[in-house]
């Protein structure tokens, strides 16, 4: 595969995802009425998502495209030292729900990254917040049907490869990052 077929083939999925938009949309209004009320928005994800997860909270909290006042947003995969310990202490599926369970609030939200749905941290993760109340938000891709069913508004990639779904669902990202910004603050 060269380089136009292989960028032709995330275009194409990215096309199969317009009819999501009304789910992207929910979504993007959630967060920001969740903001409003003062409340935070978790990430979660593991490998590239976890990278993902820390880009698109550092656009809530610093600024996307406007110079504004910081949103409460946190990755719960950025802080190494509680990572090792609670995967020390407790197991490695519990690194995000322990954290969930630590800083989460009722009336929050966790927004969980995960091309196949089924990383069983994650899936604690979304667990625990359900029990305590907070909102969970999911992009995965179609292979997943654990962390769909857990989460309140799952946006689902039409695509089983792991790359395809990650470049796609940092477009939707960044659209809703785009999106709580401006009505928030335009």
């Amino acid at each position: 595969m060269n380089y136009i077929e292989y960028a032709k083939n995330t275009i194409i999925v990215t096309e199969n995802t317009f009819q999501l938009h009304n789910k992207i949309e929910e979504i993007s209004s959630e967060i920001v009425g969740l903001i409003k009320a003062g409340k935070k928005v978790m990430w979660v994800g593991n490998g590239g998502s976890a990278s993902d997860c820390l880009h698109y909270s550092a656009e809530l909290m610093g600024r996307f495209l406007i110079d504004r006042k910081p949103l409460q947003s946190i990755s719960l995969t950025s802080d190494i030292s509680a990572i090792t310990a609670i995967g020390n202490d407790y197991g490695f599926d519990n690194i995000f729900s322990r954290q969930v369970n630590g800083i989460g609030q009722e009336g929050d939200a966790l927004f969980c990254l995960s091309t196949s749905g089924s990383s069983l941290n994650v899936i604690k993760a979304a667990e625990m917040a359900k029990k305590m109340g907070i909102k969970i938000f999911s992009i995965t891709g179609t292979s997943s049907t654990n962390l769909k069913m857990l989460s309140d508004i799952s946006i689902t990639i039409p695509s089983n490869e792991v790359n395809v779904i990650q470049e796609v669902y940092q477009i939707i990202c960044s659209y809703i990052c785009y999106k709580v910004e401006q009505d928030l603050f335009n």
